[in-house]
């Protein structure tokens, strides 16, 4: 059921923060302690149990809407990455892309609504339009993690959903010189080649001259082989009725090689107690070599015949003959590189303390892909989509090279795209904090910050079929050169599970024995750039003061931001006469908008007792205008060739005046800390996003000078091309979401004869107010955690199981959901245990996905018709560490 708090109104919500002020009690706050840096407990805990108590602390302790995982936290999960660990906090999922843990969303929003900072400062995104990647940073980068929900005025926007802050390691944190190395060997389920690959790391941290300069240095690399297996149905036709029915099956399998490497770094100097300085480096690469083989069962309306009777409006069953199958084997390079150095300053009097900020991030992208495509006619085959699976039986065998002359409808090498992305920011920012010994108003802060960000985006072309200079004849046949897929979704479902696929390396050889060299082009239709100048001021008020006896502190703060944005993209003319897949650049063309928003927060906290506390938080918070492979503010435009002679052209029309979301959400908590680092908490939050953003299919009569006629996604001009044409809008209707977390912490030492055992579990419900045109994608009703633990000094086992309930996606959410899809619910059981002989040296085994579990998918939101079967299998590990 959905929960019963009634927020205040949008409108209310400025004053409500003003009015909050005004009736603060004037009783005067004693002085709180305050822990200085070197009385910090350090940062990687004795074990798990105090691992969680220290997280517990810290929440307590913050005003804001928060929840914490510490190190030990992460270096004990059986995780690969970060994304992985952070799902165990309430309000957190996380999102597979080709089945590794990749994106997060918080509270019901997607991965783009979130905002990712290290050390309180943007780390740019290597690929800005999937959301931020946390599958490419190695968990050893992180000394702490922190998810906040309800900000401050001095912290960055661009966190709609929340904010992921990552903490590195401070090396003066530490008294005494750490070195840690730990060695780990993993091994896929589906892995291709079936090995076991290895992971090291190695961190060193030191002080020198009397404490007072700390070095921190850490690297790692890890290899990972793994695979994954797609099968989906891509796309769909409507009859006269509006019922739908299948028109394009696809098999896919992605076989990985992943290298990546971790550098990350710090130097800290603190002179004297009231001067400290700190230089960070963060390095983080992931090189991805993927060998795709696909199978696209091309289906025209004229080659079908519908039987039976639609369920839920889809047409579940249908003959097929004389049909076209697409046989795409796509070799691709992809390289992903994320790095920030920060230079921070602070120096403190008796009541002032000023603080400075110079920043520079950037994060680079590259996409590079060819393929080869062939083409053959199917005679027949049956489709059965009913019964929430897939049965597919063709007439032809697809492993017989047979099934491929050397006449074909398609025979094309290379097809294929290279696509640059780059990201970088600038920043510098200035603080200063006034604080008060006595009276209600403990402090005030101020500052300014600019940011200059840059999104660019470079794409490429390299297309054999345009230029046409190599005859079939002289390319390989299949006969003689092929490669086999085999074991395709181990065997599930009613299809065939495996099929012949070219040799690229043949066709390679192919052409450079005719001495062909097919170009490359710029693509400037599909090209653009994005530049932000964002200034930002706050002030920010704290207090500390008494309700009645009951300890009441908080703050108050407003944030104004204005943001100049340049679009700069290529004006295209005519087609490229040796590609018709490019336009020909015939200038340049820069569109410019701004705006501005005012900010306003509040969180407040009321200490009820010594374990009980109550909190009311308070803002208005937004995210600006999203780029995505899908929708983006830049207009961009991409063809293809179609096997039976016509081109489909992908257009983005763009929105060069797309707005910020704003949201205004309330966040009502109650916690109990119970001792021993138990606690059960439970906060309610509500949210009205505003200026949402929509994407639609759209069919205009003509594009470019073409009459076009249709409807949506189904857009085709005189000679039987297909135009798909998106069209990306702010909305003018606001969409409420609302919804509880529910945290529990607690050892079961008090219970049981045997100490060690402990419970740590939360679970989190949303629910969404959908608007007529806009609707909440990526975002599960109820996903829940639950870790259950025993350790003593020299042994630990770990069983955790997370679970997200169905989930709607779209095309920018997805690859698979072109026309919608709703991801099934799924849970996962990881577990790891442990084993530590000596206080220096720790082993642990970890097995992930121990059940197998599978993504299924389904279309519409009928959860009865079948969509979409992911396998992704399980991957175990064990990793050695010792530490001196």
């Amino acid at each position: 059921m959905s929960p019963t708090f009634a927020p205040p109104k949008p409108s209310m919500l400025a004053s409500a923060i003003v009015c909050a002020l005004g009736f603060m009690p004037l009783a005067h706050a004693e002085d709180t302690p305050k822990t200085s840096d070197d009385e910090q407990i350090e940062r990687i805990s004795v074990t798990y149990q105090a691992s969680l108590a220290k997280a517990a602390s810290m929440k307590k302790e913050d005003t804001k809407v928060t929840d914490v995982i510490t190190s030990e936290d992460i270096g004990k999960f059986p995780t690969e990455n970060i994304a992985e660990a952070i799902q165990r906090i309430p309000g957190v999922q996380i999102s597979n892309i080709n089945g590794r843990g990749s994106t997060i969303s918080v509270r019901g929003l997607g991965a783009q609504y979130a905002k990712t900072t290290v050390n309180g400062q943007t780390l740019a995104s290597a690929d800005f339009t999937s959301g931020f990647r946390y599958d490419i940073i190695q968990s050893e980068l992180a000394s702490s993690i922190e998810v906040i929900k309800s900000p401050t005025a001095d912290m960055d926007t661009g966190g709609l959903s929340g904010t992921v802050n990552i903490d590195t390691t401070s090396p003066l944190s530490y008294t005494e010189r750490k070195i840690l190395t730990s060695i780990k060997g993993q091994y896929s389920e589906y892995s291709p080649t079936d090995n076991v690959t290895p992971k090291g790391n190695v961190t060193y941290i030191d002080q020198f001259n009397d404490n007072t300069l700390g070095v921190f240095l850490n690297a790692g690399y890890q290899k990972l082989d793994d695979r994954v297996d797609n099968a989906w149905m891509g796309r769909w036709f409507t009859t006269d009725d509006g019922d739908y029915f299948p028109r394009r099956p696809r098999f896919r399998r992605i076989d990985r090689e992943t290298n990546r490497y971790l550098g990350n770094g710090a130097i800290q100097w603190r002179p004297f107690d009231h001067f400290e300085t700190k230089l960070t480096a963060i390095y983080a690469k992931d090189e991805t070599d993927q060998d795709l083989n696909q199978q696209v069962f091309l289906f025209n309306r004229d080659q079908i015949e519908l039987q039976g009777e639609p369920t839920d409006g889809v047409y579940t069953k249908e003959i097929i003959r004389d049909f076209t199958l697409e046989n795409n084997r796509q070799m691709e390079e992809n390289s992903a590189t994320s790095e920030a150095f920060t230079w921070d300053a602070k120096y403190d009097t008796d009541y002032w303390t000023f603080s400075g900020v110079a920043h520079y991030t950037k994060g680079k992208a590259t996409h590079s892909e060819e393929a080869a495509i062939l083409a053959t006619v199917i005679p027949e085959a049956t489709l059965d989509i009913s019964n929430r699976s897939m049965s597919f039986a063709l007439s032809e065998d697809l492993t017989d090279p047979a099934l491929y002359p050397m006449d074909m409808p398609r025979n094309e090498y290379p097809n294929g795209q290279t696509q640059f992305m780059n990201a970088d920011e600038t920043a510098f920012q200035a603080d200063a904090l006034r604080t008060f010994d006595d009276g209600l108003l403990r402090s005030i802060k101020f500052g300014v910050k600019y940011r200059k960000e840059k999104f660019e985006r470079s794409v490429y072309r390299t297309d054999r079929a345009a230029i046409g200079e190599a005859a079939d004849e002289d390319l390989p046949p299949m006969s003689d050169y092929n490669f086999m897929v085999r074991d395709f979704l181990d065997g599930e479902m009613n299809i065939p599970s495996a099929w012949i696929a070219p040799d690229i390396q043949a066709y390679r050889d192919a052409l450079a024995a005719e001495g062909v060299v097919v170009p490359t082009f710029f693509a400037a239709q599909s090209s653009y750039s994005v530049t932000r100048n964002i200034l930002a001021a706050y002030a920010e008020a704290n207090f500390d003061t008494f309700i009645g006896d009951m300890p009441f502190r908080g703050n108050v703060g407003m944030r104004y931001e204005t943001t100049d944005r340049d679009i700069d993209t290529y004006l295209t003319g005519d087609v490229n006469p040796q590609n018709e897949e490019i336009r020909e650049v015939i200038g340049t063309y820069t569109t410019n908008y701004d705006y501005h928003n005012f900010l306003p927060s509040m969180n407040l906290v009321l200490e009820m007792t010594d374990e009980v506390l109550a909190r009311v938080a308070a803002a208005k918070v937004l995210v600006r205008p999203i780029l995505t492979s899908n929708t983006q503010i830049a207009a961009s435009e991409s063809s293809s060739a179609n096997s039976f002679g016509t081109r489909t052209y992908t257009i983005n029309l763009g929105q060069p005046e797309m707005k910020a979301m704003t949201a205004n959400q309330v966040d009502l908590g109650l916690e109990w800390y119970y001792g021993n680092g138990n606690s059960l908490t439970m906060t309610l939050f509500w949210k009205e996003i505003m200026n949402g953003t929509v994407t639609d299919f759209v069919c205009p009569s003509q594009y470019n000078g073409t009459e076009l006629t249709g409807t949506g996604a189904e857009c085709t001009d005189v000679d039987g091309n297909i135009f798909e044409i998106s069209s990306t809008y702010n909305t003018s209707t606001s969409i409420d979401l609302k919804g509880y977390e529910i945290g529990w912490n607690q050892s079961l030492d008090a219970w049981l004869p045997i100490a060690g055992f402990g419970i740590n579990a939360n679970f989190t419900y949303i629910d969404a107010d959908e608007s007529e045109d806009f609707e909440l994608t990526n975002s599960s009703e109820r996903t829940w955690n639950v870790i259950a633990y025993w350790e003593n000094d020299t042994f630990s086992a770990r069983v955790a199981m997370n679970h997200r309930s169905p989930y709607v996606q779209d095309s920018s959410d997805s690859f698979f959901a072109r026309e919608g899809r709703v991801v099934d619910g799924r849970e996962q059981v990881d577990v790891i245990l442990g084993y530590s002989p000596t206080e220096n040296i720790d082993i642990r085994f970890g097995a992930i996905n121990v059940t197998g579990k599978n993504e299924e998918a389904y279309f519409a939101d009928t959860m009865k018709v079948w969509q979409t079967t992911s396998a992704i299998g399980r991957s175990y590990y064990m990793n050695l560490m010792y530490s001196f």
